[in-house]
């Protein structure tokens, strides 16, 4: 049986709701910055795009593949953004981290790595995966170190791997973190975070 996908995540920073229809207009708002989308597959910021994005998401979730969250910054009460544990293969206990984007006002606020610490301990501790991935362009460097600062490995290149919305074809960067990892790099990069339940 499948658990339930449909659940919000919380720490004293940051909260994660489970994405709905309802989101689109204040999403639209962030997705509006051009320039989330210079690494991206889709640009939300063209009309109608970021609506196709939620459905997807949300049949994603209905089918059991996929949590889908609205990033929510508890001190300003604001979203911040959107972000998934999305191509989740229960037969062979693995997702991945990704479709990540956050507003350039949040960036750079540690609001990423608290959220990234939810989404791990939700995928290892309460859905029982063995491994969580995580993805990059290979171009898009300070996604890179943010995922080196989580503890994750890379594991290497896929060549010409993706095509992006402008038509660039990209190369992507794979990243790791396993559940026998998991205690250890809670406890070497996320010391002080804490999540609620």
């Amino acid at each position: 049986m499948i658990p339930d996908l449909n659940r919000s995540l919380e720490s004293e920073r940051v909260l994660l709701r489970p994405l709905t229809k309802d989101d689109e207009i204040a999403l639209q708002e962030v997705a509006n910055d051009d320039g989330l989308w210079i690494y991206g597959i889709s640009d939300l910021s063209k009309p109608g795009e970021l609506r196709k994005y939620i459905a997807n998401a949300i049949a994603d979730r209905s089918n059991g593949i996929c949590a889908v969250w609205v990033i929510i910054d508890k001190a300003t009460n604001q979203i911040a953004g959107c972000t998934r544990l999305a191509e989740i293969s229960w037969r062979d206990e693995r997702g991945q981290i990704g479709w990540t984007w956050i507003g350039n006002d949040f960036q750079g606020s540690g609001l990423n790595k608290e959220m990234k610490f939810l989404i791990l301990s939700y995928g290892f501790e309460t859905l029982g995966l063995n491994r969580i991935e995580l993805k990059a362009d290979e171009r898009n460097h300070r996604s890179r170190q943010a995922i080196l600062g989580i503890g994750a490995t890379r594991e290497g290149v896929l060549r010409e791997h993706i095509k992006l919305h402008d038509g660039y074809i990209r190369n992507t960067v794979y990243y790791s973190i396993l559940r026998s990892e998991w205690d250890t790099i809670k406890e070497q990069y996320f010391t002080n975070f804490v999540s609620y339940e």
